[in-house]
């Protein structure tokens, strides 16, 4: 059967995002910092990288023959990946809702963009900041406000001891410190 005749697969419609999902019922929490840098990312696409795509694949296409042109197959990919992500970017901005951490600063309750260090039950310390799912970075030490340790720690004061369900079993951290940025992140 003729490739042209064939449905690509499905793959090409849906978001294929490495980010998980939002919640059901929930909001899309982003610190300023983050919104600025997924919009950002959205102009980049629309107003420079599609367009310059999309001459490509035309120049491409009035070379003639398409099924050997690889200049038109590639850019014609590229294309459907630019177009995807801006879905997906679209999607994410429009349901944003904008936190400034900066507004809790000198608090010692967890709230979300808060850095919290805690002591685990094992004695291992570590410091992590509350971010938004679309620019937590956990080589950063940034954790999504949906992961399980953050969900423990949200709402949680200096000196208190929460419980971290884990495949393994309960584990007890202790909130040794909560602090936020003194300005809006950017």
């Amino acid at each position: 059967m003729s490739k042209a005749f064939t449905k690509e697969t499905d793959a090409d419609e849906d978001d294929g995002q490495v980010r998980p999902p939002l919640p059901v019922g929930t909001k899309n929490y982003m610190t300023p910092g983050g919104y600025a840098r997924l919009r950002s990312e959205w102009l980049e696409l629309m107003d420079n990288e599609r367009p310059r795509i999309v001459e490509i694949v035309h120049w491409a296409a009035s070379n003639g023959d398409r099924s050997e042109n690889g200049d038109y197959i590639y850019g014609k990919k590229r294309l459907r990946e630019i177009d995807r992500r801006i879905r997906f970017l679209t999607k994410r901005l429009e349901v944003a809702e904008i936190v400034d951490p900066a507004v809790h600063a000198g608090s010692e309750q967890v709230y979300f963009g808060a850095t919290v260090t805690y002591v685990d039950d094992l004695d291992v310390t570590r410091t992590i900041t509350i971010m938004g799912i679309d620019e937590a970075d956990s080589s950063q030490g940034q954790v999504s406000w949906i992961a399980p340790v953050a969900r423990a720690l949200l709402k949680a004061r200096v000196g208190d001891e929460v419980m971290l369900p884990t495949p393994a079993g309960a584990r007890a951290l202790e909130i040794l410190g909560v602090s936020y940025p003194s300005q809006p992140i950017n």
